[in-house]
């Protein structure tokens, strides 16, 4: 191990490098101390983890009594996790004996999950394992059961049925039979996605007979399809779900159901019959099957006639599947067959995804009869109670329980951690299974009798609400609006809080759904609230935001641990009756104790400040940077919040600011404390060392990481010397005191920046005492406001002007937004900045995105409440209308009406009591484009305060230059819409895009918790930070170790076990094991697919990186097809025209180019060469590079004018950037040189030729074909890998360089980053950034490159 667990820094990253009095220890490595600057270095770290990194980490400063007896541990904790593993036999009836490896902390259940999987013993599923006759307990541990051993014998014993193990076996069986059909995945259930990446490698990247392919340069068909080629206009949807063979899957079975005649009588019954099947076998035979305790055996019964008595064959099989197997010969080798091919599919294309992903559109599907999916449709199954006592789950409980486990030590931990994924997952699924319901009016109200937008609902001990605002709740707020924004704030206040985890506080499950147009509350309920009135059980907060308050000790005791991390000061309001009451949160936060006697807070919707830029207050003036791009502004609702990123943020900015006033106040009076000469040496040096400071100032100002900029090291130290030096010096106290003022800090000792979350709440009023403190707090909040539009947007703009960050989609834009805490509102305000931008071209990527995403947002307003006005019979034909007047050229689309197939008899009144889809009117069908179009533009003035210049699709699409495909991607998957797979003719003026068939499902849109693995995640920064120093073997033990924890807390499937396996990749690339890179990125490709998307921006990455490690494995084929399959998703997702193509194109030119395409290959190349002279600039290396590499291939094809002129251009760049000594400047001269001899040795060949005609003596002429080492170089150079020839000798020297900076940095508590010796990865030529696009610095590791 290099690092043990407890050395890692105990406070957030980001804070750490803020609070002077953080306390980090004494103890803390060279290698984790300067964690935070090394994150912003490296990309790799996949965005969510950093957007939460604050939140998530700083709890442990301010709460550090509960982190610190795990303190001592040693660094044996990790290596309890991989406890050593051994191997038992396993003997089953029918088989022959085999081994299998287990780990002593499995638990026996899990064997029985490998044998119930494996192919040979997969149909079983009611039997006990035996060790020396003695029958193993389903849930011990395996290290916890006497004499088992290396090589113990496991004996499988047949156990007799019950009728709930007869109907897991049947479910089993079920499952087994469709274990190759994708319909589940399209359909969005139980966790099933989609994953296509096994099409394009043609089965496992393994060694199977894969080698041979590549090498002997068989002819490979390298011409994509004509929709992939660069300039081509159409974009098919069709290929995006390509056709999977083992799709169509064998058939065993004709039918297999629950038979009508069951349950069994009672005299049957006490024969032991269980239930009935009724089965229809591939041949047509009909047979009648009944599961006693026994096992299975065919019976005498018919559709009709009821006949228990066994049939012939008398033969009873303890598994269905033996029984089929010998009535069926089709199934009997059916069956086998897919088995055989269910285990030869990578496990990750069949491992259940945490939470459920939607796929925006699906081929039509045959709907087969399938007996399980009927019972559970009639049958409330909730999840899988079935294998819990007690049927239905106390979700409170146990997301409660699961808060209050030990979390001491790394094991401990681990397992809470475990824990609490695990149920966040299954309540998520839950609730959304049962919001639902609530919508499609399965479920029940608890008060019928209100009118429909007021029902509660409770199902399977979950609360739903709607949002709406039920008696005039948010009457001051914005009515409906705002208790439609509150349910997605109360949910970031969760997240908050649950992040912090402060022991003894408690929040409620929340989830919140989106579908058919309303928006669902799901919570999990507090013990006893149903039984009281709310008006008793609060006991902290207000239920009528502020008129009256209540307080409590204990509230604000646990709420005052939370204050720190989350930036939230305590306060005095006043109450109805004048009385002062003190709140550490805002007035809306209840507390109430629930009968189990745990403390819980509920209502977080204001846990941030407000956002004053969309709060006008009477009488209130906003600085001036708000009010000169016109802010502030009416808004619909008035619970514009704030992000906890802003937020964080704003601190940092003021920190620094506060550090550079302290240090500057400092200089000036130990300068003019000089008197003696020597100490005017000394204090000489000091003033010259605050001109250098001063200097520094702006730019480490205008940089949003400003605090890792050089110098500013040394203020921090000054600062903490001073925040030591008790007060020895009044002057230096004075100077402090000044500071802090200056900034806002709410202490004058020290720097502390908090918000009071309830000034300007409407409704809430001060005691007079707190008249300054109230004035200082709104005037914090008039800066926040302020630093938004003055920092974080302009340097939003910045980072994609400098490629920085590299968004691909709607959902990417708005990630990076969010993570510099810029809300979607300020979309209109980005867009502005963008347009008035001085490198207006080099945004253009973002200008569409943004236009795109304004577009489909202000549709999804409008659809929202288009749908609540369509009853469900309508919903096909509604959506389809919608989408129609949103993309269809067609100038006038008609709306079928659902009452065209049946005429019913008699109008049935109408009833009140309807669930809330059932909306009973037709208007939503008067929709015409024109009024769409117009109420989008509308929309988007109003809330985006941006003027769009269209009327109609096909302007929006020549204006901005969008793709109607790419909006139908956006508007499905902001709306849950599944489509049809087909090719729309979205431009045909004959007749409408869409039909109702078109239109396959609605899917809810989920917002949910991510708990996440702090250990795990604290591992993975540490083995970036050693990959970032050049210690690569290093860096890849804690990545693995990072991987294994990940793998502990989140199972298989998770967006960070997917960054965690890229790294890795990369890693044992740049080390030269070239078949374990292949290895680890072949899951990430899989898991990327199905966690995140087949066509999220981030798979289209990891494709492309996929598909590098197959050319440098001589699978020139397979790279092939994996980069046109990011070409088509990238053309699909955004189109040609974006930074990211252009290093896609130079992939695929260079590959075709190695395999002698030679013209296909200048098609890529010379488009990359026109996207990056869009994006960087003409004068750019990226572009000189471009030029370089299209020269090559017309060095190939031996026309050496077009060679010289393109390599001359590159030379031009090089020579002006880099200067006349560069080595590049100096290679691309050579390389002219080498040119020129060519042409003339071959203009000499054709003179000769023309002179002597035919008797004309011609020496061969060498034409080079490119050799795969060279290719494979150049491909390394365009993604960013550098491999830097070092001696074993240079690298001893190398490590002791940086170990001895180590130290002086140590000495000095430098926690400088600038000076970081290696880490300096050249910005890489086009370097591949990651999905939702991170700080470029380093995007993957860097190999040991060393510069400076």
């Amino acid at each position: 191990m290099v690092i043990k667990t407890d050395e890692l820094p105990a406070a957030g990253p980001a804070d750490s490098a803020r609070e002077p009095s953080s306390q980090t220890g004494g103890k803390v490595r060279p290698g984790s101390a300067e964690l935070p600057a090394v994150m912003l270095l490296n990309g790799d770290c996949p965005e969510r983890l950093r957007k939460e990194d604050g939140p998530s980490e700083s709890p442990r400063e301010n709460g550090l009594d509960e982190a610190e007896p795990g303190e001592e541990a040693t660094g044996q904790e990790v290596i309890v996790i991989q406890d050593t593993g051994f191997s038992v036999k396993i003997l089953a009836p029918g088989i022959e004996p085999f081994s299998l490896q287990v780990s002593p902390q499995e638990m026996v259940q899990e064997i029985h999950q490998v044998l119930m999987d494996r192919e040979d013993t997969c149909h079983r599923t009611c039997f006990s394992l035996h060790l020396d006759g003695n029958m193993l307990d389903h849930f011990s541990e395996l290290r916890s059961v006497e004499g088992l051993q290396e090589g113990s014998v496991l004996r499988v014993v047949e156990e007799p049925y019950t009728v709930r193990e007869a109907r897991i076996h049947v479910r089993h069986v079920r499952d087994l039979l469709k274990s190759l059909d994708p319909s589940d995945a399209f359909n969005g259930v139980d966790c099933n996605s989609l994953s296509f990446l096994s099409i394009f490698t043609d089965g496992d990247l393994g060694d199977s007979g894969k080698r041979k392919k590549g090498l002997e340069m068989d002819p490979i068909d390298c011409t994509p399809p004509e929709y992939i080629l660069p300039g081509s206009r159409e974009r098919p949807l069709c290929p995006l779900q390509p056709q999977n063979r083992d799709w169509k899957p064998l058939q065993c079975l004709k039918v297999l159901t629950m038979s009508g005649w069951n349950p069994p009588p009672g005299n049957r019954k006490m024969h032991g019959d269980l239930m009935y099947l009724f089965v229809i076998t591939a041949e047509d035979r009909q047979v009648s099957i009944t599961a006693s305790t026994r096992g299975f055996y065919l019976n005498q019964s018919t559709a009709y006639h009821f006949n228990p008595k066994p049939a012939s064959p008398r033969f009873l099989s303890h598994s269905l599947v033996e029984l089929l197997n010998q009535i069926s010969p089709t199934f009997k080798k059916n069956f086998a067959a897919l088995q055989k091919k269910r285990v030869q599919r990578h496990p990750f294309e069949r491992i259940a995804t945490p939470f459920q992903v939607y796929s925006w559109t699906a081929p039509q599907a045959e709907h087969a009869m399938d007996c399980v999916r009927a019972e559970d449709a009639y049958t409330s199954r909730l999840g899988y109670e079935e294998h819990i006592p007690g049927q239905t789950r106390d979700w409170n409980e146990e997301l409660q329980t699961t808060r209050e486990l030990p979390r001491k030590n790394l094991p401990e931990r681990l397992l809470r951690e475990r824990a609490i994924f695990k149920v966040h997952s299954d309540f998520t699924a839950a609730a959304t299974r049962g919001a639902m319901a609530v919508i499609d009016g399965n479920v029940m109200a608890i008060n019928p009798s209100e009118e429909t937008k007021m029902q509660m609902f409770i199902w399977n001990n979950i609360f739903f609400s709607l949002g709406f605002d039920v008696r005039d709740h948010y009457k001051d707020f914005g009515g409906d609006v705002a208790a439609y924004v509150a349910p997605a704030n109360d949910l970031n206040g969760v997240r908050t809080y649950n992040a912090v985890d402060v022991e003894g506080l408690y929040t409620l499950g929340t989830v919140v759904v989106d579908y058919r147009g309303y928006r669902v509350t799901a919570q999990s309920i507090i013990p006893g609230i149903l039984e009281r009135d709310q008006e008793q059980s609060v006991i902290y907060g207000s239920i009528d935001f502020g008129k009256t308050v209540v307080s409590h000790p204990r509230y604000l005791e646990l709420l005052e641990r939370t204050s720190r991390p989350l930036k939230i000061q305590r306060h005095r309001v006043l109450n109805d009756r004048d009385e002062e009451v003190e709140l550490c949160s805002s007035v809306e936060c209840k507390g109430i104790i629930g009968n189990d006697g745990r403390h819980y807070i509920l209502d977080l919707l204001r846990t941030f400040p407000p956002d004053l830029n969309f709060l006008p207050v009477p009488g209130e003036q906003l600085p001036e940077e708000c009010t000169r791009v016109g802010f502030p502004r009416d808004h619909r609702h008035k619970l514009c919040c704030l992000r906890q990123e802003l937020v964080d943020a704003f601190v940092e900015h003021r920190y620094l600011l506060f550090m550079k006033l302290a240090a500057l106040q400092l200089m000036q009076q130990k300068a003019s404390k000089v008197e003696t000469p020597t100490s005017l040496e000394n204090g000489s040096s000091l003033s010259v060392e605050s001109k250098s400071e001063d200097s520094l100032g702006p730019e480490a100002g205008s940089e949003e990481e400003g605090s890792s900029a050089s110098g500013l090291a040394k203020v921090k130290e000054l600062a903490e010397t001073i925040a030591s030096d008790d007060g020895t010096d009044p002057r230096s106290r004075e100077v402090i005191r000044n500071a802090c003022k200056a900034v806002g800090s709410i202490s004058s000792t020290a720097f502390d920046v908090r918000f009071n979350p309830d000034i300007f709440s409407p409704g809430v009023r001060f005691p007079a005492s707190c008249q300054e403190e109230v004035r200082d707090q709104k005037q914090l909040l008039k800066d926040a406001a302020a630093f938004l539009l003055s920092c974080q947007i302009p340097g939003l703009v910045k980072d994609c002007t400098d490629h920085v960050v590299l968004p691909m989609d709607g959902a990417t834009l708005s990630e990076v937004m969010r993570q510099r805490g810029i809300n979607m509102r300020y979309l209109g305000k980005v867009l502005d900045l963008v347009l008035r931008s001085p490198a207006r071209d080099q945004l253009d990527h973002i200008y569409k995105i943004g236009i795109g995403e304004l577009i489909t947002r202000s549709a999804k307003h409008i659809f929202k409440t288009y749908l609540q006005g369509v009853e469900l019979s309508g919903l096909s034909a509604a959506i389809s209308h919608f989408l129609n007047c949103f993309l269809s050229s067609y100038p006038n689309p008609v709306a079928h009406l659902p009452a065209d197939e049946l005429i019913s008899k008699k109008r049935n009144r109408r009833r009140r009591n309807r669930p809330p889809g059932a909306a009973d009117n037709t208007a939503w069908a008067v929709m015409t484009p024109q009024e769409l179009w117009k109420n989008i533009c509308q929309e988007a003035k109003n809330y985006f305060d941006f003027s769009l210049e269209c009327e109609s699709v096909d302007q929006a699409v020549e204006t901005y230059g969008l793709q109607k495909i790419t909006l139908l991607r956006e508007i499905s998957l902001k709306t849950g819409i599944q489509v049809l797979l087909k090719e729309y003719s979205f431009d045909s003026r004959h007749k409408p895009a869409f039909t109702e068939e078109d239109v396959l499902n609605i899917f809810p849109v989920v917002k949910h918790v991510n708990p996440k693995a702090s250990d795990a995640f604290h591992f993975f920064q540490s083995g970036q930070a050693k990959v970032q120093q050049g210690f690569l073997k290093e860096g890849c033990e804690l990545i693995n170790e990072a991987l294994n924890l990940f793998n502990n807390v989140y199972g298989a499937m998770h967006v960070e076990i997917c960054a965690c396996l890229r790294l890795l990749a990369r890693l044992h690339y740049i080390m030269g094991d070239y078949a374990e890179a292949l290895s680890n990125q072949q899951k990430a490709v899989l898991m990327s697919e199905r966690v995140m998307g087949i066509e999220h921006p981030n798979t289209i990455q990891e494709y492309m990186h996929l598909a590098l490690y197959c050319f440098a494995s001589s699978q020139l084929s397979t790279a092939l097809s994996l980069l046109y399959r990011a070409r088509y998703l990238m053309l699909l997702v955004f189109g040609e025209d974006h930074p990211e193509m252009a290093l896609l194109d130079n992939n695929i030119g260079l590959v075709l180019h190695g395999v002698m395409e030679y013209d296909l290959s200048l098609r890529f190349l010379e488009n990359a060469l026109a996207v990056s002279t869009k994006y960087h600039g003409p004068k750019s290396l990226k572009v000189a590079l471009s030029h370089h590499l299209v020269a090559r291939v017309y060095e190939s094809k031996a026309e050496f004018r077009s060679a010289l002129q393109h390599e001359k251009e590159g030379y031009t760049i090089y020579k002006t950037q880099l200067g006349e000594d560069h080595e590049k400047t100096k290679e691309s001269s050579e390389y002219l040189k080498c040119l020129t001899q060519q042409a003339v040795a071959l203009q000499r060949t054709m003179n000769e030729i023309y002179r002597n005609g035919p008797s004309a003596n011609i020496p061969p002429l060498k034409f080079t074909a490119p050799s795969m080492a060279s290719v494979l170089e150049q491909l390394n150079v365009i993604n960013g890998i550098l491999f830097i020839p070092l001696s074993q000798k240079d690298l001893e020297n190398l490590k002791a360089e940086v170990a001895r900076r180590h130290q002086l940095q140590e000495a000095s508590k430098n926690r400088d980053k600038a000076e970081e010796p290696m880490a300096t990865e050249p910005d890489p030529v086009g370097a591949p950034e990651d999905a939702a696009s991170q700080p470029q610095g380093a995007k993957d590791p860097p190999s040991p490159s060393l510069q400076g």
